[in-house]
């Protein structure tokens, strides 16, 4: 049977189920074995546990839609995408209790993978959608926002300016859960008074399931779902201390690691989905999937990291030191970035191409002094565009609280 407007036969269905089941079986298998691996293999076995676990997990999100609709469905989509991040970075939090030393990776492994979704997730999209409309000789304007977006705009943009008391007070405090948990939350509450109900296209390994009877495909969904999480939450400790140890043992930048390789592993597959969309010509779908995620990541995860911290035998704030609070600052100036760009619902090349450079030129220079100049660099760049952009600032401030443009309940 062929794949037809991406929907995949049964056969090819089963097999890409089967090989994701296959890389993340070895990491199960070794942990409830209790097996040890040299810091290398653990972080290979257990790092494509994750990978394929959190490939699962976007799978069985993604075919939930199939019985919900609407921004809510994305909200949650976005949500589940990201439970392989939450476990290990959760992971390091709680660690960071009885070893202090784990809280500087705690916010690595935050400001990591805040960083990628912007300056890396964020360009895919727009360069898939540009190739795409290229290919079928379709003119390129850029990537349009549905005006329900504004919700996730105005709710990052606040959680964005509160993100700078954090490096001011060099601690995640006992305060950020109290404020950020509920204001995830709420979040929530204002997406899914905006959900049109209108089912939306769904493609690859969720559009076969999709097509299963009602109760067999929510038993499926179900046990992809309960089958990945438990793989994800039983990988993050030997994988979160096989990336420690490893960067010990082959005398890289432990903090690095813990940085980018742990959250490109588990960011992955929501990248590769958000990818497909917008070469499927639903590049909105797809940006507005990783920004529900930003938005979920710098309110929900940044909130729950002093309370992993607390139950790990810590205190109830999670201190930051120099570098945890330059990268802290820089990753907060760049969502400011990320917020004004948006403020327009409209996400184009040249933006996107900015916003990779920006993102790329860290990697050039890694000093302390460059980290505090980039910080500069993107509140700058901020104010500047805010400019032209002052307009949109009272709609989107309405989309806290009232009547969005657009919203079919208005």
């Amino acid at each position: 049977m062929r794949e037809t407007r991406g929907v995949p036969s049964a056969a090819a269905s089963a097999v890409r189920i089967g090989a994701a089941c296959a890389g993340a079986v070895p990491a199960a298998v070794l942990r409830l074995s209790g097996t040890e691996l040299s810091p290398g293999w653990a972080v290979a076995v257990f790092g494509l546990g994750v990978l394929c676990s959190a490939l699962l997990l976007m799978w069985a999100a993604e075919t939930a839609r199939a019985d919900m609709a609407g921004a809510l469905a994305l909200a949650l989509l976005a949500f589940i995408a990201v439970l392989p991040e939450y476990a290990v970075d959760l992971y390091f939090a709680y660690a960071a209790g009885s070893d202090p030393s784990y809280a500087a990776y705690a916010a690595a492994n935050m400001t990591g993978a805040n960083r990628l979704l912007v300056g890396v997730g964020w360009p895919l999209v727009a360069l898939a959608s540009a190739l795409a409309l290229r290919r079928r000789s379709a003119p390129d304007t850029g990537i349009v926002l549905e005006p329900h977006r504004r919700i996730d705009v105005a709710f990052l943009a606040v959680a964005a300016v509160l993100a700078f008391v954090m490096p001011l007070t060099r601690e995640i405090g006992w305060y950020v859960p109290v404020v950020l948990v509920p204001w995830y939350g709420y979040y929530l509450y204002r997406i899914g008074k905006c959900s049109s109900g209108e089912m939306e296209e769904l493609v690859g390994v969720p559009a076969r399931l999709a097509t299963l009877a009602a109760p067999r495909r929510r038993a499926t969904t179900a046990t992809l779902f309960a089958a990945a999480a438990a793989v994800v939450f039983a990988c993050a400790e030997p994988f979160a201390n096989g990336l420690v140890e490893a960067g010990a043992s082959l005398g890289i930048d432990r903090f690095v690691l813990v940085q980018w390789l742990a959250p490109l592993a588990s960011e992955a597959p929501e990248l590769i989905v958000a990818v497909v969309f917008a070469w499927r010509l639903r590049a909105s779908d797809g940006l507005g999937a990783l920004l529900s995620s930003k938005v979920n990541q710098w309110t929900l995860l940044v909130g729950c990291l002093p309370l992993a911290h607390a139950l790990g035998g810590g205190g109830a704030a999670l201190p930051l030191v120099t570098r945890q609070v330059d990268e802290v600052a820089l990753t907060a100036a760049q969502t400011v970035l990320a917020v004004v760009v948006l403020l327009d619902l409209r996400f184009a090349r040249l933006q996107a191409a900015g916003l990779f450079v920006l993102f790329a030129v860290q990697f050039a220079l890694p000093g302390e002094s460059a980290r505090l100049v980039l910080t500069y660099v993107y509140l700058g760049l901020a104010v500047l565009l805010l400019t032209t952009r002052v307009r949109h600032l009272p709609a989107t401030a309405r989309a806290l609280g009232g009547r969005i443009e657009g919203d079919p309940h208005r």
